[in-house]
């Protein structure tokens, strides 16, 4: 009988010491998270990732490779290429501020905001981590090599509901992202193919200059603007540093696909004299708004307090307060959509329906 009883024993102790290596659940993996997060707010903190976004928004996907740096205790690097046709933009944050560079175009932005500690992205692993920690209705799978969480999406686009989170079940790093809208459609997919954290990175990673390959120190000049984020136009020595820039023609009218219930197109018209070839398209209704197009000059320009919007293929650049104006950049063409009343969702559809279109 005693030996029986030895030998329970050892089983049950086996059993627990099993149990104890066994699989983590949810509330242990959150945890082995905070714990991630806390080091990458330690002094050596940082992470270095990459992978592919596909856009389910328009007709046809969109891909975009993108690029991740972080660095304690608040510098980014973040660069969007678009696959098919190859224009890279770079979201910077620094002690300088908040950059939105297009070095092919030596085109760039900059502003100041908290980003991206309030507006986090689908590509940024505290943003991922955040969402995670936040619900606590979150749903948790233990699959294979992987944890999958599926949470609620905290991103500023109303249309993105849900987020499924693949991670590394030995490291913790991100593997895949999904978001959804409200019929469980996947709009925005993010895959990494490569993710480290304690990442090194060359002096000046986070350095301006250095981003804009294109752009040397002469040109860097930068123009102020008003308080809707609208140029202000350059004198005297500043003005003589500006780049010449030849005359690049008229381009297409750019039309949304997208127009809010409860508005109309009222008329478009180009600006006269403008050097930039700036069109304006105006619509009334319930909301009033105006899209301004523009083959702007090739300057910095420093944008008055703002904020960053994802649109998803780029960053766009939210300035003033009873007018706003939604500013961004793609194909060498500049966007502007300004309004009293349109909500900054709205806009962010309009300028999303826009990505498609080609000039008209």
């Amino acid at each position: 009988m005693r030996r029986i009883t030895w030998v329970l024993a050892i089983i049950m102790s086996v059993a627990l010491v099993l149990t104890g290596c066994g699989k983590k659940d949810s509330a242990s993996v959150v945890k082995d998270l905070n714990a991630v997060a806390d080091k990458l707010e330690s002094k050596q903190g940082a992470y270095q990732g990459s992978g592919t976004m596909t856009l389910y928004t328009g007709e046809q996907p969109k891909e975009y490779k993108v690029e991740v740096w972080y660095k304690n205790p608040s510098y980014y690097r973040i660069s969007l290429s678009d696959v098919q046709r190859s224009i890279t933009q770079i979201v910077l944050r620094n002690d300088d501020g908040v950059f939105v560079l297009t070095p092919s175009l030596n085109k760039s932005f900059r502003f100041q905001s908290d980003w991206p500690d309030k507006q986090g992205q689908v590509y940024l692993y505290q943003t991922l981590v955040g969402g995670i920690v936040s619900d606590n209705n979150r749903q948790f799978v233990d699959d294979k090599d992987s944890y999958i969480f599926e949470v609620a999406a905290n991103y500023q686009s109303p249309a993105l509901v849900r987020q499924k989170i693949w991670l590394n079940k030995k490291t913790y790093e991100p593997k895949q992202v999904q978001v959804s809208d409200s019929e469980a459609k996947v709009v925005v997919d993010v895959k990494f193919d490569s993710f480290t954290f304690d990442a090194k990175f060359p002096e000046g990673s986070f350095d301006m200059q250095k981003n804009m390959t294109s752009q040397t120190p002469s040109q860097s000049t930068v123009a102020e603007v008003d308080e809707n984020g609208n140029p202000v136009a350059p004198s005297g020595e500043e003005a003589s540093q500006l780049p010449v820039t030849a005359d690049l023609g008229n381009f297409g009218i750019i039309e949304p696909d997208y127009t809010p219930v409860g508005v109309e197109f009222k008329d478009s018209h180009k600006m006269e004299g403008s050097e930039d070839h700036a069109v304006l398209i105006r619509y009334d209704g319930i909301y009033q708004y105006t899209i301004m197009e523009a083959r702007p000059l090739d300057r910095a320009v420093s944008l008055a307090p703002g904020s960053v919007v994802d649109l998803g293929f780029t960053v766009g650049l939210l300035s003033g307060d009873e007018q706003q104006t939604l500013t961004w950049t793609t194909e060498g063409i500049e966007y502007r959509i300004i309004s009293s009343n349109l909500p900054v969702p709205e806009m962010m559809q309009i300028a999303a329906s826009m990505q498609e279109q080609s000039g008209k």
